[in-house]
C-alpha cells in the first residue's frame, strides 16, 4: 500500500483526496459527510438515514430517476450508506464517464429538492424497512444490546431510527439537517482510478469552488458514556426456532493504540473480521471459539468483530446456538476461552497465524479501485489516511503480552452486555 495520494483543501473547506491507479480504465468516486446517527437528538433519530434517501430524489438539474438510467447505461453503479459516524455516496464508472458523477455530487451537495410528496413517500419506505428489520431476530437483539450499552451516548440508537420518530419527523427537519451537515467544510471527496491528477483537480475546482462554505463545521463533540459498575443482560423472545447469544464489550475508538491488539484478539478468538464494507471473508475454522463451540457442537456459527468509530464503541461476539445445545452452555464455553486468554500469554505461533489472517483480510479488502477510493475517505471519518497506511505495520507489532493485556482490560463480565434471543417456535410475520 502506497501513500501516493494528492491531498488538498479548497477555500470553502472541502477536503479532496486523489489517487491515480492505471491498472484498469475505471474511476471510483466517494463523497463522505461527517454526519450519522451519532449527530441525532431524541425525537429525530433516523434523520441522517432519511436524508440519504432524499438525496436520490433529485435536483432541478438532475430530476429523480434520470441518473439511475444514465449511470446504468454507461456500465457504472452507485449507491449510498449511512452509519453512526458518517454518510457516504459513491459511483464507480468507466473512466471516460466520471464527469457525470462529479457533476451529480457537486449539484446535490447544494440543490436537493426535498419535495414534500417525496418526503411522505419515503417515510413509508423507511417505516417498511424498519418493520421488516423487526422481523429479524438479530436486529431485535442488536437493537436492545445497543440501547443497554449506551444510555447516554447517541450510539445507543440504531441508524434507521425509532418507529415513533420516523412517524413524526417532518420535511423541515430533514431539510434543516441537510443544510446543516451537507456543506463543503463537513465533507471529504475521494477518487481513485485511471485519471490525470492535474486535469481532475481542475474539474473539481470548477464544480465545487463556487459552492458557499456555509456555517462553520458542526461541533461533533459528544459527552462520553459513563463507565458502568456491573454487567447488563438483555433477553429477547420472538418468532423462529434458533437461539442466539451475543456478548458486547465496550472497547476504545479506532484512533486508540489498543484498537490494534483488539483486532488481533478478535482474529484469535473468532477469526478475522473486515473493517471494509466490501471486504471478503476468510475461514475462521482455526479460531479458538470455532474449535471450542462449533467443533464441539455447542454452536453452529461463531462471529466476532468491532467497528472503526470516532468514540468508544463495542466488540461483539455472536453465537448461533446448536439445536441440541443451550445458550448457557455456549456462554460458559466462551467465558472459559476468554479466561484462558487472560491468564496465559498466547503462543507466538498461534498469535502469528491470527495476526497474519487479520492482515490478509485487510489487504484483500483494499485491492480494488473501489476499495482504495473507499479507504481514502473512510479513514478520514475517524482518523486520517495515515491510519490506513500504518494499519498492517501496527498489526505486525502486536505481541502476546498486548493481547493478554487487552483481554484483561476490556473482556470483563462486569463491563459487558449479554444478550440472548430465545425463540418461541412461531413463524415469522
Amino acid at each position: 500500500m502506497t501513500s501516493d495520494v494528492t491531498s488538498l483543501q479548497l477555500a470553502n473547506g472541502l477536503r479532496v483526496l486523489l489517487k491515480e491507479i492505471h491498472t484498469a480504465p475505471i474511476i471510483s468516486q466517494w463523497i463522505w459527510y461527517r454526519v450519522g446517527s451519532r449527530d441525532e437528538q431524541p425525537g429525530l433519530t433516523g434523520v441522517s438515514h432519511w436524508v440519504e434517501h432524499m438525496q436520490f430524489k433529485g435536483t432541478p438539474r438532475f430530476p429523480g430517476g434520470t441518473l439511475d438510467r444514465a449511470i446504468s447505461r454507461v456500465g457504472g453503479y452507485w449507491n449510498a450508506m449511512t452509519y453512526i459516524d458518517w454518510t457516504t455516496y459513491y459511483e464507480t464508472l468507466p473512466a471516460q464517464e466520471i464527469d457525470l458523477a462529479l457533476q451529480l455530487e457537486a449539484d446535490r451537495m447544494a440543490n436537493s429538492l426535498f419535495d414534500p410528496h417525496d418526503v411522505e413517500a419515503e417515510r413509508n419506505v423507511i417505516i417498511s424497512e424498519r418493520q421488516g428489520n423487526e422481523n429479524e431476530p438479530l436486529f431485535q437483539l442488536g437493537e436492545q444490546i445497543q440501547a443497554a450499552a449506551f444510555r447516554a451516548h447517541p450510539y445507543g440508537h440504531e441508524t434507521i431510527g425509532s418507529l415513533d420518530d420516523l412517524q413524526h419527523i417532518q420535511r423541515e427537519d430533514l431539510y434543516q439537517h441537510y443544510r446543516t451537515y451537507y456543506t463543503p467544510g463537513n465533507a471529504v471527496l475521494a477518487l481513485a482510478g485511471d485519471f490525470e491528477t492535474g486535469q481532475l483537480l481542475a474539474r473539481i475546482q470548477e464544480l465545487y469552488a463556487g459552492l458557499p462554505a456555509g456555517p462553520e463545521p458542526v461541533n461533533h463533540q459528544v459527552a462520553p458514556e459513563p463507565p458502568r459498575s456491573e454487567g447488563r443482560e438483555v433477553i429477547v423472545s420472538g418468532p423462529g426456532e434458533t437461539t442466539y447469544v451475543q456478548l458486547a464489550y465496550p472497547v476504545p475508538e479506532a484512533s486508540h493504540p489498543d484498537f490494534f491488539p483488539l483486532m488481533v484478539l478478535d482474529s484469535l478468538l473468532c477469526g478475522p473480521s473486515s473493517l471494509n464494507m466490501f471486504g471478503g471473508g476468510i475461514s475462521n475454522k482455526t479460531s479458538r471459539l470455532y474449535q471450542a463451540l462449533v467443533d464441539g457442537e455447542l454452536a453452529v456459527g461463531v462471529y466476532g468483530g468491532m467497528q472503526a468509530t470516532i468514540d468508544p464503541f463495542l466488540y461483539t461476539i455472536l453465537l448461533t446456538v446448536h439445536p441440541r445445545s443451550r445458550a448457557e452452555a455456549c456462554l460458559q464455553a466462551v467465558e472459559a476461552e476468554i479466561e484462558r486468554l487472560q491468564e496465559r500469554p498466547t503462543q507466538v505461533e498461534e498469535l502469528s497465524r491470527a495476526a497474519k489472517q487479520a492482515r490478509a483480510l485487510f489487504a484483500y479488502g483494499s485491492e480494488s479501485i473501489s476499495n482504495q477510493a473507499f479507504w481514502l475517505g473512510y479513514a478520514e471519518m475517524f482518523a486520517e489516511y495515515a491510519w490506513f497506511l500504518e494499519y498492517l505495520e501496527r498489526l505486525e507489532a502486536v505481541t502476546p503480552a498486548d493481547v493478554q493485556r487487552v483481554a484483561q482490560t476490556y473482556l470483563r463480565p462486569g463491563q459487558r452486555v449479554l444478550g440472548i434471543y430465545r425463540p418461541t417456535g412461531e413463524a415469522h410475520g
